[in-house]
């Protein structure tokens, strides 16, 4: 596997329908600087807003993947994600128009072959890894879904489906390094059975589907009326039936369906930003399940770090002393844990307490032993993560957190007078007032404390 980073040599340009809205969609991909990752950037909206296609930015997956951030919503990402990942891309911007990737022929075919046109060109800097290091799974037992990665030097993926149908019956479809994504799976298209067509028109969805762009799976006899009725939905008079696809699609593969679950799951993994050295095995893979467990990987990759992801100087001026602190939070002495910021983005937030020897806590805890109360380190780690959703909305003075819950809970060593704790929140959700982080407390760069600390913002009486 290449171990640096690469972009396009050049723009490429795609025009078409949207699956779900039917809007008419010119999407730009452009290249991009290293470490830039992929970016989608809404050039029909004001500033032209951008989010990240990163797993912690998915919002729905019913009928694709969607991503948002703030204002930027990109759905049905999965089929350029996947095209650009597979095929080398590290790093692009994606100019779009409309709220939903072009379906193209329902296949990442035209994407896979425009970006091998073009080519790519190697970046200077490494490009990183996920190397799995034991077996991790991801199941939703009632739908027969199951996700596991093993160990290995390379990335390869298996995947089965079975949806008890007499037409499409068991499919697999495997892709490792060796094989050609662009001749064995890119053109495999999207499918959906017939029986679903109506309910996802009642959703308002697949307004710009047709039989050009999907496969549709007829599983029960259709009589002369359902046949009409198929042919004004679809506007075509030439509808028919054979061997249990709709107006007898020519299929490219004997198991394209597997295969364009491939593709999906190839795009959906993409999403985890950084390459993976392992080995998947896949069944009946969906979004959900696919970027699920892409967030569950995230969350052990954050959790695998033991050092700081942020350097801290003292002899460096704060970003926010106790004085701004307390212009954010309303606790106050003895019950405020954080003396500074030193650092602080929109997904994370650095933090210092010093722990003295007057704290009132070490009165009796414990006199001739002092040490800090677990419970209090993560409430230090909580309000420093309260800083961080405070700082993310109008008017932070209107608003309290609140805790909710903290899992993963685990306390590492000691923390006694002396210690300089210093405090890192990773935000992993933030949505409708309720917001989750990774957080982590350190000792001269030694884990102390982790958790994983979720709370409610609400709006003071």
């Amino acid at each position: 596997m290449a171990t640096k980073q690469r972009t396009l040599a050049a723009a490429i340009s795609f025009k078409g329908k949207g699956l779900h809205t039917g809007l008419q969609v010119e999407m730009t991909v452009h290249p991009a600087e290293a470490n830039h990752g992929i970016t989608f950037r809404r050039v029909d909206i004001e500033d032209a807003p951008e989010v990240p296609a990163l797993c912690e930015y998915v919002t729905d997956t019913s009928r694709g993947t969607t991503i948002e951030k703030g204002a930027a919503k990109v759905s049905t990402i999965e089929h350029i994600m996947s095209a650009l990942w597979t095929l080398g891309v590290d790093n692009a911007t994606i100019d779009i128009n409309a709220p939903e990737t072009p379906i193209m022929d329902g296949s990442a075919r035209e994407y896979a072959e425009r970006i091998n046109e073009v080519g790519t060109v190697e970046q200077e800097a490494e490009r990183k890894f996920f190397e799995v290091t034991e077996k991790q799974v991801y199941t939703i037992p009632e739908k027969g879904v199951a996700l596991v990665i093993y160990p290995d030097d390379e990335f390869s993926v298996s995947v089965h489906v079975d949806y008890n149908s007499k037409v499409v019956g068991n499919q697999y479809a495997v892709y490792s390094k060796e094989d050609n994504y662009t001749e064995k799976i890119s053109m495999c298209r999207t499918f959906v059975f017939l029986h679903e067509l109506e309910p996802l028109m009642k959703m308002n969805l697949i307004k710009g589907g047709d039989l050009d762009n999907a496969i549709v799976v007829v599983e029960n006899p259709v009589s002369e009326d359902q046949l009409n009725h198929l042919k004004g939905i679809f506007g075509k008079e030439d509808i028919v039936i054979t061997g249990g696809y709709l107006n007898n699609q020519q299929l490219r593969a004997n198991n394209e369906l597997a295969r364009h679950k491939l593709l999906d799951l190839l795009g959906d993994f993409a999403l985890l930003g950084m390459r993976i050295k392992g080995r998947v095995w896949a069944t009946r893979p969906g979004h959900f399940a696919n970027t699920e467990f892409m967030k569950e990987l995230s969350r052990t990759i954050r959790r695998s770090g033991e050092k700081p992801a942020f350097k801290y100087s003292s002899k460096e001026q704060p970003l926010m002393d106790i004085n701004q602190i307390k212009n954010v939070l309303p606790h106050r002495p003895p019950f405020l844990l954080v003396d500074r910021v030193f650092h602080i983005d929109e997904n994370a937030i650095g933090g210092i307490k010093n722990v003295s020897m007057n704290e009132p806590f070490f009165v009796g805890h414990f006199p001739e032993e002092p040490v800090m109360p677990g419970v209090l380190i993560i409430e230090a780690l909580a309000q420093c993560c309260g800083i961080l959703v405070l700082s993310r909305v109008e008017d932070p003075n209107s608003y309290s957190t609140y805790f909710l819950k903290a899992d993963g809970v685990k306390w590492k060593r000691k923390v006694v007078p002396g210690d300089t704790l210093q405090l890192e929140c990773h935000m992993v959700d933030m949505r409708r007032g309720i917001c989750t982080a990774e957080c982590k407390a350190f000792v001269s760069g030694q884990l102390a404390c982790e958790a994983i600390l979720t709370a409610q913002i609400a709006k003071k009486r």
